[in-house]
């Protein structure tokens, strides 16, 4: 009867879709921890694996922390902090002396013990480290990414305040080219290039914005719309150059929505989709001028680089840059 009670409990919690998030997130990580007490366990190491984000942090600051100073450094509440210190105190590795500077708070240092332990915990860590990465990497390629989101998210706007706006909220959703879309591929990314250009668009671009199926869906690529208010936004081009590398190209976001991040959203989408196809490098074209458009690229990864000889570049290109992505 137990073992009924508890699949149909799991079925349950899966069902409940978002509203289950922080439930599903809490019972994964309540799974991770325990398998990786387990594992130290086994090694006979004296060490939980609620302790790495605390321990780490002191180790690589290698001076003294206050609680708050190593809360702040992970995110973690005060006293959850304060719990660990305490454990991780009674089993010698760290020290808490008084703070010289503000006797409302305690220094916290790692012990001789502490450091020592590091060189048996490191090769586990890097073991750890691969595992998750094809734990999690099986549920999607760019999930790192994907958490940061969901974390820089929480930052922006709490959810409390999400919650009470919700019946106003107008999400952006990325959407990938159907039939219907066609037009809009040359309304948005044609308007713009034939004025930019002063009416003088190069041959590529004259084939690719009236048939982009067949300028990028036909040759192994991808073309991704954007939609705010259940209106096309944006839209963006992913090239397909080989089969380890891409180039985005066409990107246009309207004017009256380019304070919602939806070039970020355009962008991002073309990274996943790039690595969902196991491709190495991301590619692009753009002229000097754009200089709102390049503080984008290097803040999302993209290098200066030389174009690959896949890359058919346009003449009004005036620099080349690449994302690794492997």
């Amino acid at each position: 009867m137990q073992n009924i009670f508890h699949i149909n409990m799991t079925d349950t919690v899966s069902k409940l879709g978002f509203l289950a998030g922080a439930t599903r997130f809490r019972r994964i990580g309540e799974k991770l921890q325990t398998e990786g007490d387990k594992m130290y366990s086994e090694r006979g190491i004296d060490f939980k694996a609620s302790w790495f984000a605390t321990y780490y942090t002191l180790l690589k600051v290698n001076s003294p922390l206050t609680m708050q100073d190593i809360s702040a450094a992970i995110g973690f509440t005060h006293i959850t902090v304060k719990n660990i210190v305490r454990e991780l105190q009674e089993h010698g590795l760290v020290k808490i002396t008084a703070n010289p500077t503000d006797a409302r708070s305690k220094h916290v240092v790692l012990t001789a013990k502490g450091k020592t332990l590091y060189g048996k915990l490191e090769p586990i860590w890097q073991a750890i480290s691969k595992a998750l990465e094809q734990l999690m990497t099986s549920g999607h390629p760019d999930i790192i990414n994907i958490i940061s989101h969901i974390e820089e998210g929480i930052e922006k706007k709490a959810l409390a305040d999400r919650i009470r706006d919700v019946d106003n909220y107008n999400p952006v959703l990325v959407v990938d080219f159907k039939p219907s879309l066609k037009k809009q591929f040359y309304e948005l990314a044609g308007n713009w290039l034939f004025k930019m250009l002063n009416g003088k668009l190069e041959k590529e671009d004259e084939f690719a914005l009236k048939n982009p199926e067949k300028a990028y869906l036909e040759n192994g690529g991808f073309v991704f719309y954007a939609l705010y208010k259940k209106q096309v936004v944006g839209c963006v081009a992913l090239k397909r150059l080989s089969e380890a590398k891409f180039e985005f190209c066409k990107l246009f976001i309207d004017p009256e929505v380019r304070k919602l991040g939806i070039a970020t959203r355009l962008i991002e989408r073309c990274i996943t989709r790039c690595k969902e196809n196991n491709a190495a490098e991301l590619w692009l074209q753009t002229t000097n001028e754009l200089k709102e458009a390049h503080k984008l690229y290097y803040k999302l990864g993209f290098e200066d680089k030389k174009a690959p000889k896949e890359m058919d570049v346009l003449k009004r290109t005036e620099k080349t840059m690449s994302l690794r992505l492997s």
